[in-house]
């Protein structure tokens, strides 16, 4: 009875101005536009602007391949997730966690090796540039649209909770604060502010976790019966995810999609060889393998001790779960970290997406497509920041439009979108001697738009958004049938012509996979 009335009145601070968690919060942002400003004066060229030069080691790779991946809807909406499914957010956690095996050893070497910016540089390797390009280009548009939502919508939700500003307000403010980021700092500023948000994320996650075992004699298996004694059947499946082929869909999603996202591939251009690359990975899977068995604690540990009547007060997504539960544990000045911590978090991830997505656009389609490879190092810094404003405007949009949706299973539709649009092309073209231009730009627009039109028909829009009695497709998550049909498709239509250059181009790149050239 005192926790639950404890939690009340911490709830009826929340929304209001609070001195200390907006300390905390200022002191995150001003440290990071001073990186910022220091990586301006070394953003001279393209190569530092989407590369960080390539001198990153493995180490401080690594920190920020986790900081880039462990994004809002790890932190914010796994927690929320757990605090109100139970046992299902489970599969967000594992399913986020399980593709990394995939891109160290299917991926990462082959990538670094034979790309220079983007992974449409792989593709198009042995292909026609410019049909490659520009569908690349559009795949990784829309993944980096549907994962910019997330971000977003959690962003919003957080800085309306420290501030009590209007959530559009809020929206605006995050977006304006991370375009300076990139504009200015590239990707030097953009990975520093990965490197110290993995710190913080990782420092105030084993925190949290410490204090609600605290609670339970430091015991999981008494919190995990807490929970159960509270919400009866919270640790058995079918809360979130009831169908099981539903289950395998999400699965293949969260696997596949791993090592299909843009601004993940992207970091392995921003490591000096392919055996740092590697390194970096292994790295990155310790750092984000810890946390995400910690937000399991933290679900849990938010269903118990603050409740789930509480976490919807605040929002219906679940989103502010672990921020509140920071607030009951620690009071204001532990809200006031988690929360930064939580900006942090966005705004590391959001500058990463918009790098990569101002990368396709300049890079691929400015550069590759209209100024055929011609454009000088000046016009291509131009055009890339000119990208990310447009990017970065796109993100308050589309934060705005998707209110309220829990940011967790946003992005497990962006990685159904990645896996079926980036992955397949991505493989066969490293793997297939038979892959042909034809065979990519169908696998990747066949994988987008089938995904695209599945999610549109699937129950979250026809029933959750639009309110119709049933859906045309009954998967929440289309995985299960976008990805093998973009396999399918990039094979059937390879083996329909036949691309003697592709094929003679081959061996080359059998061999520039295993070797690290230099820049």
């Amino acid at each position: 009875m005192n926790s639950l009335l404890l939690a009340e009145v911490n709830l009826a601070s929340l929304g209001h101005f609070n001195p200390l968690a907006i300390a905390f919060f200022l002191l995150f942002v001003s440290s990071s536009l001073g990186i910022t400003y220091w990586a301006a004066q070394l953003t001279k060229n393209t190569a530092h602007f989407y590369t960080a030069g390539g001198n990153i080691s493995g180490l401080q790779n690594g920190l920020a391949l986790a900081g880039d991946f462990m994004s809002a809807a790890s932190f914010l909406g796994i927690t929320g997730l757990v605090a109100l499914n139970g046992f299902d957010g489970l599969i967000y956690s594992i399913g986020f966690l399980v593709g990394w095996p995939i891109v160290m050893f299917l991926i990462a070497e082959p990538l670094r090796n034979l790309g220079k910016y983007t992974f449409a540089d792989v593709v198009a390797y042995r292909l026609r540039q410019t049909p490659v390009r520009i569908a690349a280009a559009i795949g990784t548009l829309v993944v980096i649209s549907f994962y910019l939502i997330a971000q977003m919508v959690g962003a919003g939700e957080l800085i309306k909770l420290l501030f009590g500003f209007e959530y559009e307000l809020a929206v605006v403010i995050v977006g304006c604060v991370m375009m300076a980021y990139v504009i200015f700092g590239g990707m030097i500023a953009t990975t520093w502010v990965q490197i110290i948000k993995a710190v913080l994320l990782l420092g105030g996650t084993v925190l949290l976790a410490i204090l609600v075992l605290a609670r339970f004699g430091f015991n999981p298996m008494a919190l995990f019966a807490a929970a159960d004694a509270k919400y009866p059947g919270v640790l058995a499946p079918g809360k979130q995810v009831s169908d099981p082929l539903d289950a395998i869909s999400l699965g293949m999603s969260l696997m596949f999609g791993t090592a299909g996202l843009p601004h993940i591939l992207m970091r392995f251009y921003t490591v000096p060889d392919a055996k740092t690359a590697r390194e970096s990975v292994t790295y990155a899977t310790g750092f984000i393998g810890v946390f995400y068995l910690l937000t399991f604690i933290l679900g849990f540990g938010a269903m118990v001790l603050v409740g789930q009547d509480a976490i919807k007060q605040i929002g219906t997504g679940g989103n502010m779960a672990a921020p509140i539960l920071a607030q009951f544990l620690g009071g204001n000045a532990f809200l006031g970290f988690i929360a930064a911590v939580s900006f942090a978090t966005i705004l590391a991830v959001v500058a990463g997406l918009t790098l990569s997505g101002a990368a396709a656009l300049s890079h691929d389609l400015w550069v590759n497509v209209v100024r055929k490879g011609s454009a000088d190092e000046t016009e291509q810094l131009k055009v890339a920041r000119f990208a990310t404003m447009l990017l970065g405007v796109l993100a308050m949009l589309l934060g705005i439009l998707f209110k309220g949706q829990n940011v967790a299973y946003m992005v497990g539709l962006a990685f159904a979108i990645a896996a079926s649009a980036n992955f397949p092309a991505l493989l066969l073209s490293m793997l297939w001697r038979r892959f042909t231009t034809n065979g990519a730009v169908a696998s990747i627009l066949v994988g987008t738009l089938s995904s695209l039109v599945l999610i549109y028909f699937s129950p979250t829009i026809q029933v959750t958004i639009l309110k119709h009695a049933s859906a045309p497709f009954p998967l929440k998550n289309p995985g299960l049938i976008s990805i093998p049909l973009a396999f399918l498709v990039g094979i059937v239509v390879s083996l329909l012509g036949n691309e003697r250059q592709a094929q003679e181009k081959f061996a080359e790149v059998e061999n520039q996979i295993h070797f690290s050239p230099t820049r």
